[in-house]
């Protein structure tokens, strides 16, 4: 017998299944360049809608801020203009999401005439209020703004704080040297307080009655008689007059650091030495 020949194929091995695990892009870094122009985007976002810090370069607003102190200002609370904005950069159209600040609120805004320097003050009178000094004493809609004598005012005499005059100068039990003002509390109607500086009569103690406009606001310095305020007309190098409210930037709300201004950058432990540790965390 003839044997028959198995004429089937031989199985030959099954392909290799291709490997199913996905392949891993590298992920790319961006550039400097790319890294450097988003960083400035998020700090200009953040300073221009949410905080923004601000230093305080006199004593018009003694007792409550110091040459030398730097404070965070929220941007939201009364809405954003083109002040908002870094250099004031025309981008806003008047002001959007406005908000009315409230009397006893320590603003920051870009002072008249040239609305391009950064002023601090108190809001005092808002639209419809009548805003008049008598003697020293303010009167808001014709009625005396409470004026309380409490213990004088000391600070210490550091590289950027002087006594205004010498009679306020006293030299301590121990040699330091410090300046002693007289300080006064006034009550709001709503009954806000807070502490002001009387350093005797000045012009501007007497002032005639002001009616606040619609839009705009009536700004005083704690310091009253060491103020360029609303009391006086909008002029370069004097007075801000009436602040219209689309100049507002922010309102102040915590203190994130305090220097006597006798640091040396080259020195960094004097960074340390120089801070006003007890000013550091206060709210407004």
């Amino acid at each position: 017998m003839t044997a028959t020949m198995n004429d089937t194929p031989e199985a030959s091995p099954a392909p290799q299944a291709p490997d199913a695990s996905p392949v891993k892009k590298e992920k790319k870094e961006d550039s400097f360049p790319v890294f450097l122009i988003k960083l400035v985007l998020v700090v200009a976002i953040f300073r221009s809608f949410i905080f923004a810090p601000f230093n305080i370069p006199s004593e018009s607003m003694l007792p409550r801020l110091e040459n030398g102190d730097y404070l965070l200002a929220a941007k939201w609370p009364y809405g954003f203009s083109k002040y908002s904005l870094p250099f004031s950069a025309p981008l806003i159209p008047g002001r959007i999401m406005a908000g009315q600040p409230t009397r006893g609120d320590v603003v920051i805004f870009k002072a008249p005439p040239g609305n391009d320097v950064d002023y601090i003050k108190r809001v005092i009178g808002l639209p419809g209020d009548t805003v008049q000094m008598i003697g020293g004493v303010l009167h808001l809609n014709g009625k005396i703004v409470p004026k309380q004598r409490i213990e004088d005012f000391v600070i210490p005499v550091t590289p950027n704080t002087d006594c205004l005059s010498a009679e306020f100068a006293v030299t301590e039990k121990d040699g330091a040297q410090t300046c002693h003002y007289p300080q006064y509390r006034e009550t709001l109607p709503e009954g806000r307080t807070y502490n002001v500086l009387d350093l005797g009569y000045r012009p501007q103690d007497d002032t005639p009655p002001v009616v606040v406009p619609e839009g705009e606001m009536f700004l005083m310095g704690d310091n009253r008689d060491n103020s360029m305020d609303s009391r006086f007309p909008a002029m370069e190098g004097a007075g801000i007059g009436l602040v219209p409210q689309e100049n507002l930037v922010g309102r102040a709300t915590v203190m994130m650091w305090s220097t006597d201004g006798s640091a040396n950058w080259l020195l960094p432990w004097t960074w340390f030495t120089a801070a006003r540790w007890n000013r550091i965390g206060g709210t407004f």
